[in-house]
């Protein structure tokens, strides 16, 4: 094994071709530094410098050596960086799944702007699923973070769970309907029209949350077309197949056709989960939970 500071002490007698003044950007005595090259030459089985009273050369071998000395220190330089940043949490990979119905929201768009300006050196990856997976992909370790919607069943005990917050559900109905003359519009109202979900069985907190909604308020949602994406399910509505209840930021979604009112009830809200691994040390998870509540506190 080549002596690591012993090819820095040769770049730097191979830039200056004297070893005084080697010796002294390298704040070392010329004696040592003499002696550092010699075993270094003897380490490699040829000499690196012609040497007389007056000047200092590189040998053949020696202009051919030093690329490949340079590089193996550049990349010991590089492998130390990484390291660090790996360490501090600023770099690495950082898997992020999220339920569809957060994607629109400002808190997720301005969290992985600013999460991705503040780590550049962070490989972010977001996938979006339903919420009943993410806690399965968590604790197998495919993804780090869950923006969810659900609670984990039965108190999952690898599993932790932020509330970062509750967000207003709404109602999205035809523009031409009745409901959209109304400036709220109560359960009771939207129960008179098929209801547009998820599919039963996609495993959509959104699905969960609003049926249990319905009951709180005795009522019983008539069954209609279902769509795996909220952009499908405003689609739905437009097309005058229905009516959804919607988290808030859904309005982001302007379609022609579609209104958005509030829902009277004043019950009627979905929470924003964050998910990770209950004994996640990952600074990168942390710095990413970090940014999700700043971002909560500046909107």
């Amino acid at each position: 094994m080549i002596d690591l500071r012993r090819l820095r002490y040769f770049l730097v007698v191979s830039d200056e071709l004297h070893f005084g003044r080697a010796a002294v950007r390298l704040h070392i005595a010329q004696p040592p530094l003499t002696r550092q090259i010699s075993a270094l030459e003897t380490e490699l089985g040829f000499r690196l410098f012609d040497r007389s009273t007056r000047n200092v050369t590189l040998t053949s071998e020696g202009r051919h050596f030093l690329p490949y000395a340079r590089a193996v220190l550049e990349q010991v330089d590089l492998t130390a960086a990484i390291t660090s940043k790996l360490a501090s949490g600023s770099a690495g990979h950082l898997a992020v799944g999220y339920a569809s119905s957060i994607a629109l929201s400002d808190i997720f768009s301005q969290t992985i702007q600013t999460f991705c300006s503040s780590y550049p050196d962070v490989q972010l990856t977001v996938e979006e699923g339903a919420s009943s997976t993410q806690c399965a992909q968590i604790v197998e370790g495919r993804l780090d973070i869950g923006m969810s919607r659900m609670r984990p069943a039965d108190a999952n005990p690898d599993i932790q769970v932020i509330c970062l917050d509750n967000e207003p559900l709404m109602a999205a109905v035809p523009s031409d309907s009745a409901l959209a003359e109304l400036s709220h519009v109560t359960l009771a109202e939207l129960s008179a029209f098929p209801l547009i979900a998820f599919p039963t069985d996609y495993g959509s907190a959104l699905n969960d949350i609003i049926a249990a909604l319905y009951r709180r308020n005795d009522l019983v949602p008539r069954s209609g077309p279902s769509g795996k994406q909220i952009t499908s399910i405003i689609a739905l509505v437009a097309a005058g197949r229905g009516v959804a209840v919607v988290p808030q930021c859904t309005q982001a979604l302007v379609k022609r056709g579609v209104t958005y009112r509030p829902l009277a009830e004043p019950s009627a809200t979905a929470p924003l989960l964050v998910l990770t691994r209950k004994r996640e040390r990952s600074p990168l998870v942390k710095a990413f939970v970090d940014v999700i509540e700043q971002t909560l506190r500046t909107n």
